[in-house]
């Protein structure tokens, strides 16, 4: 039950909060430790290392769910799978003449002028979605399918501090 709530809540227009200040992420990093001492029976103060019980219950910590809500549903988008109106806010790169990194799948990462504010658009997802895809490794970029790029990149993000 506390999963279901806390996590529902925690996700709620999640790919919004990319980009956010430490200490907002860090409130609702407080809230989702709180929940899994709940859930696992874990007697402890607040500053106790929590990364290993999150790995034990397979939840992610906030700033990487929101980054791995993000990256899903731009490989929806790469394979057809997403909504129009987030399709028509990312671009594959294509080079103009063929090049050994043709075959790389390579998101467009528009430039500031492209993106109305200066201060906010990086956070933007136009922008940021692109500029996160085309930074991990190949061999997630490339995973055929929705389930096998969940599971490759949830276990980069377990294991990186991206």
């Amino acid at each position: 039950v506390v999963h279901a709530f806390v996590t529902s809540k925690l996700e709620y227009c999640n790919s919004l909060l990319y980009g956010l200040p430490d200490v907002e992420i860090s409130r609702l990093q407080r809230l989702q430790n709180s929940a899994a001492r709940l859930v696992t029976c874990v007697k402890g103060h607040v500053h106790m290392k929590m990364k290993p019980i999150l790995r034990q219950l397979h939840w992610l910590p906030v700033r990487q769910r929101i980054i791995f809500k993000l990256l899903l549903s731009t490989h929806k988008s790469i394979q057809n799978l997403a909504p129009t109106y987030i399709d028509e806010l990312i671009s594959i790169y294509k080079p103009r003449r063929n090049l050994r990194s043709s075959d790389e799948l390579v998101l467009v990462v528009p430039s500031h002028r492209h993106i109305r504010t200066s201060i906010y658009g990086d956070r933007a997802y136009s922008a940021a979605a692109p500029r996160l895809l085309n930074n991990l490794p190949s061999i997630i970029r490339h995973a055929p399918t929705v389930n096998q790029f969940e599971s490759k990149l949830k276990q980069y993000l377990f294991y990186s501090d991206m």
